[in-house]
């Protein structure tokens, strides 16, 4: 068990790592290839840092723990809203100004619902799977004309920000952006191989695993993006790379794995971790575009009880875990 649990922690420390390397990367190339800055903050550097989820997953899928991959996208769902708003809120309330999150968050709770219908089956099929890629193209192209036609919106910055840190000529953004993703996917298949290893030494199932472990390691790079921003004080950020995250985690994600391989969710999936992550999102929606006319923000009341909410989500799966090795 020690092997699997030090290719646990080896596989996140280079997984988190290459992550920022491939963000860094592909959004210098983009930049000097002339893509807006704003594109690259929704597009770039919002679903970019979903890569950990998307490699993670598709190689546990690919290697037959489908579950895993589930697991992992809506274990990373509630730890970007629970565990990463809910500490940047009690650090510094959020305000909530960009027309992008505003326009996005509907989606979320939108994609959130078609999702509980796919789970009601009990498997994802390949077909569904398949609808869920066409909705997230759909989205993509949908953000990119708005985009285009708008010109302008809080999320632009973020862009220009990393160019200002991280100076890069086209062909550094290339070669980063290459080195990234090659590291993405090694990183990738050790933590994989140490998840599925610990989750059969302990008799639990992979998802578990993914939903704890695995979600949470897999979401460190939209938290330290989300420190990064806050330090900036740009709040919208925050939450526009949450959003993105989730959205691309529950129809890109779950999308390409389930193409791989149907994947088999169980009644408790649908019960218990679709049931937290939907009512987190309706949470997140109230406190973000504002209710009785108060301004769209999330203080530090709001950002605690997130915050509670996975805490003790996560107290629950670790002792299904230490019941199961007992």
């Amino acid at each position: 068990m020690i092997v699997p649990a030090m290719a646990v922690v080896a596989g996140l420390v280079l997984l988190v790592w290459s992550a920022e390397r491939f963000v860094d990367g592909a959004a210098a190339t983009s930049a000097r290839l002339g893509l807006s800055p704003l594109l690259i903050g929704m597009l770039v550097i919002g679903f970019g840092t979903s890569a950990p989820e998307l490699v993670v997953s598709v190689l546990a899928s690919s290697q037959g723990n489908p579950g895993l991959a589930l697991g992992n996208a809506y274990g990373s769902n509630i730890a970007n809203i629970g565990l990463i708003l809910g500490l940047v809120a009690l650090i510094s309330p959020l305000a909530v100004h960009s027309s992008v999150v505003r326009r996005e968050l509907p989606v979320l709770g939108g994609v959130t619902l078609l999702s509980a219908l796919l789970l009601w089956g009990g498997v994802i099929e390949r077909l569904e799977a398949v609808l869920l890629l066409v909705l997230l193209a759909a989205f993509i192209g949908y953000s990119v004309f708005l985009g285009l036609r708008n010109g302008t919106d809080a999320l632009g910055p973020e862009a220009e920000e990393s160019l200002r840190v991280h100076p890069m000529s086209l062909k550094a953004g290339l070669v980063w952006t290459g080195v990234g993703l090659l590291l993405l996917v090694i990183s990738s298949r050790i933590l994989v191989w140490g998840a599925v290893a610990i989750a059969q030494g302990f008799g639990v199932s992979d998802l578990v695993i993914g939903l704890t472990v695995v979600a949470v390691g897999t979401s460190l790079p939209e938290l330290a993006s989300s420190i990064s921003a806050l330090r900036r004080h740009e709040h919208d950020l925050v939450l526009g790379n949450v959003v993105g995250s989730n959205l691309f985690n529950t129809l890109g994600v779950v999308g390409l794995a389930g193409v791989i391989a149907p994947i088999e969710a169980g009644r408790e999936v649908l019960l218990r971790d679709w049931s937290l992550m939907a009512a987190m999102t309706v949470m997140l929606s109230v406190f973000a575009m504002g209710w009785r006319g108060r301004e769209g923000r999330i203080n530090r009341t709001e950002g605690a009880v997130l915050l509670a909410m996975f805490i003790g989500y996560t107290a629950y799966m670790v002792s299904m875990v230490v019941r199961a090795a007992g």
